[in-house]
């Protein structure tokens, strides 16, 4: 809302308004207008008295509203007391009201509280504004917004001490569940006390949602790592069928939600990623987070909490088939991978060429490896060539085998070549787009034949393998250009699988993890967590093959008595790269932070470890975010 406008141009818009019933077209702010209409229009005058209905609910009235509205006040009182430790001796108080505008908690200066008394500023008295006119809470129960109410901007003209700033709360249904209000004395008016208030009634919504994670599926939703756990991060609320049945508003703008698709919309039509999915990852690295992308193509990180997730486990456990193979060990939950490595297994033993295409350094060979170990060859040779590494007046006599003396050089006794080798297992061709466009129609000969000439004659041989072939280039643009021979193509490509680069993989984090425990360290090595947030951001232009090494080097970095990879330990090269701050998405509203702001967040832990007795993983499940995030704002 605006600034407020001068006392001389109020006086002069609510004259206009008495005599004609309208006020001066942008005179005043819009808001204000219409409350002062709607303030008229219910019978009031800004001189006259009250109506008899605005008297202050009590005893058993004042009771059953106080139970009704149990949940809101057990999650707001926490808030509202740490909210007034800012305020307190600026002749001000915090007020709770539930979505009729009835106050129902107030917490004040006592000087003040005389004040409010006298404008019945109290328990059980509703400021709706057919009874209070314009005021903060009944224009936010109008408005669904936070607003501001100066002086004489109150159409009462008893209420004209007042600055008042108030905002909606939403239950984690999106529907209205009270308003947050801080009001004092005009004269002390602060430019923070909108953020504040704000910022306050966020957090309280976001207890709200929390509180349902004992009966629902909660997940914690943010573009960047770091925002997991911050009040800037996205709740939603899942039903044990995959239907979102709550959500704080930064969750709602995250999935490109309305509160009315709220009972309504199911987690599928959002997101790419299943709820089966989900709490198998969950299962799996508990608390971990995770990446998911969305239906627009956007990415968010995501993380589960607990509670009725684990009841989830349990319906979607008897339903997962996941082979415990070499492809299950080396997958850490991203679904694109995990897609591959499952039509890989369903071709396993049959008849079928593999080709797997990916940039350089994603793990091909790897993966190659994994499915030979994974099927019905396991037990037979795995032989892998690099095509692009043979030298290529070499790449004949290095597949094909040669007979002793075919050429200068060459062994007496001659060599079976690398194809004989792979009989009985598997021939793991890596770059074939690298190859000759000679050594293609030989190949082909073998595949179609199932037979190998050695290079200078000879006998032929019978070979039996199964074909793996990878290339980090477009097979099938290669084989449109003619740089690589069609029929090759159609042959080698029975089954076409893409693993993903390391910067589109959800499983970043699981990643990391395995990658240090696999540099054989007896200590246990961790990261960072801002470092972290960086390289999880960062492009990888050389992938899983580039990462490896970056952690490889930064842990041979560390002393003796360190565990935690940092900045210092980095080559200077990705340091430089990293330091470079990527673009920031847009805030997710214009409200200014300070460090009252900050002391929210602040107060939320030390209540949560309070509640806890120092329990550092009860206090994070109280709270909603791994032990990890709770560690970093523990340091904070």
């Amino acid at each position: 809302m605006p600034r407020s406008s001068s006392v001389s141009t109020l006086d002069q818009a609510r004259r206009h308004l008495l005599e004609h019933g309208q006020c001066l077209p942008g005179a005043i702010d819009e808001r204000i207008a219409r409350s002062w209409r709607r303030s008229l229009d219910a019978g009031l005058l800004p001189a006259g008295p009250l109506p008899d209905t605005a008297a202050q609910a009590g005893g058993d009235a004042l009771r059953h509203m106080l139970a009704r509205n149990h949940e809101l006040l057990a999650n707001s009182r926490p808030v509202m007391e740490h909210l007034f430790e800012q305020i307190r001796h600026t002749n001000s108080m915090v007020i709770l009201a539930d979505e009729h505008g009835s106050l129902m908690h107030t917490l004040g200066d006592a000087d003040f509280l005389c004040k409010a008394e006298s404008v019945a500023l109290s328990s059980g008295v509703s400021w709706h504004e057919q009874y209070r006119g314009t005021n903060a809470i009944g224009i936010a129960l109008a408005e669904l917004d936070v607003v501001e109410v100066h002086g004489a901007e109150h159409f009462l003209e008893h209420n004209g001490f007042l600055s008042c700033v108030a905002a909606p709360i939403l239950s984690s249904s999106g529907t209205l569940a009270g308003i947050l209000d801080i009001s004092g004395d005009q004269r002390n008016r602060h430019p923070h006390t909108r953020g504040l208030v704000g910022m306050a009634a966020r957090m309280i919504e976001n207890r709200l949602v929390l509180a349902s994670g004992q009966r629902n599926i909660l997940l914690h939703l943010h573009p960047q790592l770091e925002g997991l756990g911050t009040l800037a991060e996205g709740i939603i609320a899942l039903s044990l069928e995959g239907g979102i049945v709550g959500a704080n508003r930064a969750g709602l703008v995250m999935l490109g939600l309305a509160t009315a698709d709220l009972g309504i919309a199911p987690l599928a039509g959002a997101i790419e990623t299943t709820l089966e999915q989900l709490i198998a990852h969950d299962r799996r690295f508990p608390g971990q987070a995770m990446q998911m992308g969305l239906r627009d193509g956007t990415r968010l990180f995501v993380q589960v909490h607990a509670g009725a997730a684990r009841t989830a486990e349990r319906l979607f456990v008897g339903r997962q088939t996941a082979a415990d193979d070499a492809l299950a060990k080396l997958d850490t939950g991203d679904l694109r991978w995990r897609g591959a490595a499952d039509r890989v297994r369903r071709v396993s033993g049959k008849p079928v060429p593999v080709l797997i295409q990916g940039e350089s350094g994603v793990g091909k060979e790897l993966f190659a490896r994994a499915a030979h170990d994974s099927g019905p060859r396991r037990d037979g040779p795995f032989v892998a060539i690099n095509c692009a590494a043979v030298p290529e007046n070499l790449i004949e006599s290095e597949l094909f085998g040669y007979a002793g003396g075919a050429y200068t050089g060459a062994r007496r006794e001659g060599s079976p070549g690398r194809l004989r080798e792979a009989d009985g297992g598997t021939l793991f061709l890596d770059e074939i787009g690298d190859m000759p466009l000679a050594m293609q129609a030989r190949l082909l000969r073998v595949l179609q034949e199932r037979q190998i000439v050695p290079l200078g004659g000879g006998r032929p041989f019978d070979v039996d393998f199964a074909l793996v072939c990878a290339s980090h280039r477009n097979m099938r643009l290669a084989a449109g250009q003619g740089s690589f021979r069609s029929d090759l193509y159609y042959r080698i490509n029975g089954l076409t699988v893409n693993l993903p680069a390391l910067r589109e993989r959800s499983d970043f984090l699981a990643l990391t993890e395995r990658l240090l425990a696999s540099l054989g360290q007896e200590r246990e090595i961790r990261i960072a967590p801002e470092l972290l947030a960086r390289l999880c951001r960062h492009g990888w232009p050389g992938n899983l093959r580039q990462y490896a090494n970056a952690l490889r080097t930064a842990s041979a970095m560390l002393d003796p008595h360190e565990h935690c990879i940092d900045w210092q330990h980095l080559p200077d090269d990705l340091a430089e790269e990293l330091a470079v701050r990527p673009r920031q998405a847009p805030p997710l509203a214009p409200e200014r932070i300070t460090e009252n702001l900050k002391e929210l967040s602040r107060f939320a832990v030390r209540q949560a470890l309070e509640a806890s007795r120092g329990n550092i993983s009860e206090a994070a499940r109280r709270l909603g975010i791994s032990r990890q995030t709770l560690y970093r704002k523990l340091k904070d």
